[in-house]
């Protein structure tokens, strides 16, 4: 099978705004912007780029699907991504894991948790 997970999409009401949210948390570029659909470059360690589509419907509920992401001091990258507008939502652990749920700019959760501890 020659199927590759190259891109996340996720649906919003300005993708410019969240791009720029992001370009910021993840240290990427803006790869192409189509004005209703804009694209980021891929981090360095390979994973899949971001992409926001623009749509008329305001998120309604939990998502669906997330981004989870880890960092090596979980503490100062939440710090870091509550400073450049997330929000932080609820702390969670399990045995030998740890995380915090955040929501971008438009209120898309994501998670981050500690390196090397998933």
């Amino acid at each position: 099978m020659a199927l590759a997970l190259g891109m996340i999409t996720i649906d919003c009401a300005d993708p410019r705004v969240l791009a720029e949210f992001w370009t910021r948390a993840l240290g990427v570029e803006v790869e192409a912007d189509y004005g209703p659909f804009v694209m980021l470059t891929r981090t360095g360690n390979g994973g899949p780029a971001l992409a926001f589509q623009q749509v008329p419907e305001p998120r309604a509920g939990k998502n669906r699907v997330h981004v989870d992401f880890s960092a090596p001091d979980r503490e100062a990258e939440v710090n870091r991504l509550v400073g450049l507008g997330a929000s932080e939502l609820a702390r969670h652990a399990q045995p030998g894991i740890e995380w915090t749920v955040l929501a971008d700019p438009e209120g898309n959760e994501f998670c981050v948790a500690q390196a090397g501890a998933h």
